[in-house]
């Protein structure tokens, strides 16, 4: 959750963040109140403590005769320590209640408004153009023999498929191209769960209100994640890092279950918005105030490979109101898609700062020796929308699709996909 302590110093900080969001501003001033509440229970509660901490000490060197009736204050005294408690627990449970309706304040430049209100920061390479009518990539997939929708939905219904044959290479190939380049710049890698636990994924911000989106399986109380994220930050829970060398970064390649149970009649057409994809996602636990500039190294990683595959894409800075509530500041990449006319989501970074952490008690130690929460962040570095991007903007008039040459290594020196003949099944 928040910092209670920024927020009774500089309740306007996130009155205004509240209202960049587009949510409640009245929250931060009930907050403050429901602090205010918890903080004098909690000081009643221990001045009661510590007068019967000193009432006992008078009970056991009372003589025998007196300390019969000092006996009997005692034990009133004890009751009203036992009902203090619970006054101070509940005032605690109330505020964590209320507090927990404040999203991370954002960061300064962060544009205020809705999804359409984001922030251009740059744009690279020109859109392709091309002297034929160019297919999607749900038609370049289907010549390739590279998606199979049909069998996908036989299978498991609307908005899954099949990876086959050059598809699925192709897939690999672009993760472990990814692979490489977090290898190179210090990560380490992880093969996630996804099958976490509530409080895992309560801690990470993924418990509010899109919480629709979420698989649950109620007979083992386990959420199927949408991220290795949920899993990587869940990794140090309850641990105090050292971070006096470096930050820790982790790259986490996981499938990924999404119910876009938002999004219908929405991008129904092929690989765009599906159930299930694979993914490798970066995650960093760092300094606080070192957090806005590795902010800037993870957009720099994924910059890298879109320019290595090719792929024309703009930069933008998201709107408060499309942030996620654990995020103060977000980045996406979006790749050109010809058929779509359109920038489409492929990367999406985000600074976290201390808000993951407090949630689930991940601290560093400070020059002073005491503990304090770290600052997170997490970045897409390679997913199975990626191929979307790639076949549409290097496709060739016969259906054939050109490699980009930095993924060529990883498909074994493979330089052009072509199509091959559809087979029925008997």
């Amino acid at each position: 959750m928040i910092d209670p302590v920024l927020l009774r110093e500089n309740p306007d900080l996130f009155k205004r963040s509240q209202e960049a969001r587009g949510d409640s501003v009245k929250a931060v001033d009930a907050a403050l109140a429901a602090d205010a509440e918890r903080r004098s229970t909690i000081t009643a509660f221990e001045d009661l403590r510590a007068a019967q901490n000193l009432f006992g000490k008078r009970v056991a060197s009372a003589p025998g005769a007196e300390k019969k009736a000092l006996v009997a204050e005692a034990q009133i005294l004890a009751a009203a320590v036992k009902a203090a408690g619970v006054v101070a627990g509940d005032a605690d449970a109330r505020f964590a209640t209320v507090v927990r309706t404040i999203a991370n304040p954002i960061i300064d430049g962060v544009p205020a408004g809705a999804e359409e209100n984001f922030a251009t920061l740059r744009t690279h390479g020109d859109a392709p153009v091309f002297d034929f009518e160019p297919r999607d990539h749900l038609e370049l997939g289907e010549l390739l023999g590279a998606i199979d929708m049909a069998r996908g939905a036989k299978v498991s219904g609307t908005r899954f498929y099949f990876l086959k044959g050059i598809g699925a290479r192709l897939e690999i190939a672009l993760m472990n191209m990814a692979l490489d380049r977090a290898l190179e710049a210090g990560f380490v890698p992880l093969i996630t769960p996804t099958l976490v636990r509530p409080e895992i994924m309560d801690g990470t911000g993924f418990l509010g209100e899109h919480n629709d989106e979420v698989y649950y399986l109620p007979a083992d109380d386990l959420y199927l994640t949408g991220t290795s994220e949920v899993a990587l930050a869940g990794y140090h829970k309850d641990e105090i890092l050292d971070l006096s060398e470096e930050p820790l970064r982790y790259a986490g390649w996981s499938t990924c279950y999404r119910r876009e149970a938002g999004s219908g009649g929405k991008d129904t057409r092929g690989i765009i918005r599906v159930h299930q994809f694979n993914k490798l996602e970066m995650f960093t636990y760092v300094l606080p105030e070192n957090a806005e500039a590795e902010h800037d190294r993870l957009v720099a990683l994924q910059e890298g490979m879109l320019q290595s595959l090719g792929l024309s894409y703009r930069v933008i800075d998201v709107a408060a109101g499309d942030l996620g509530s654990s995020a103060a500041r977000k980045f996406d990449i979006e790749a050109w898609v010809p058929t779509q006319n359109a920038y489409r989501e492929l990367t999406s970074t985000s600074n976290c700062t201390t808000y993951q952490a407090r949630r689930l008690d991940i601290r560093y130690r400070t020059d002073t020796g005491k503990t304090a929460p770290v600052a997170t962040l997490n970045g897409t570095l390679a997913t199975t929308r990626w191929l979307v991007a790639m076949l549409e903007t290097h496709q060739q008039a016969d259906g054939s699709v050109l490699v980009p040459s930095a993924l060529r290594p990883y498909l074994g020196g493979l330089e052009v996909l072509t199509p091959i003949p559809v087979k029925g099944s008997k």
